[in-house]
């Protein structure tokens, strides 16, 4: 099998998987603080072995021509995501040690924002679940710049279409994802 025909086939197994565990119908309003009609809630398929897997193999087959040091994100969407990674990043030829992003410093401890690997003047890359606006990946954008680093990736799991990649374009950051909602909809 090609490696174009196995990420094909590794695509197909991921939308299947957060199309049983990951979409749903029903009103709600987003972390954007818009109201929708349809709904992605990832961690279910984040923390479950295979859903994990796939993404891991995916993003870490999307970015290999990426130059970055370092991969993480906000929390508690990049933290499923980053530690896995990290883990299996070698295995693809290099080293992407994870951190993240909290979203607000703890009054003890070291009372870092930007917590895991030291990404002071390295290159990193966001990893976000959902973008809808694109907001909350912005937030940690925002974050691993004040702590010094600079940021060569934007990358969601799904972008709902609503306004990150414009987002991203606009303060010139490449931006990906994996999914779009529009082919989730086309088909449920």
């Amino acid at each position: 099998m090609s490696k174009r025909d196995k990420t094909a086939e590794l695509r197909k197994q991921l939308f299947q998987l957060l199309k049983e565990r990951a979409f749903r119908r029903g009103r709600i309003v987003l972390a954007s603080g818009r109201e929708s009609d349809f709904y992605f809630d990832m961690k279910p398929a984040m923390l479950d072995p295979d859903g994990v897997a796939l993404m891991v193999e995916l993003i870490l087959q999307e970015i290999q021509e990426v130059k970055a040091d370092c991969v993480g994100g906000l929390e508690m969407s990049a933290v499923p995501l980053s530690a896995p990674i990290a883990m299996r990043s070698p295995d693809f030829g290099r080293r992407l040690p994870g951190f993240f992003v909290r979203k607000a410093v703890k009054d003890h401890g070291t009372k870092k924002r930007v917590d895991g690997a030291d990404i002071a003047g390295k290159t990193v890359i966001i990893l976000e679940d959902v973008t809808t606006t694109g907001g909350s990946a912005m937030d940690a954008v925002k974050a691993v710049q004040e702590a010094g680093a600079k940021v060569a990736l934007v990358l969601a799991i799904l972008d709902r279409g609503e306004g990150a990649a414009e987002l991203y374009a606009k303060a010139g950051i490449p931006f990906t994802s994996l999914f779009r909602a529009e082919e989730f909809l086309a088909v449920i």
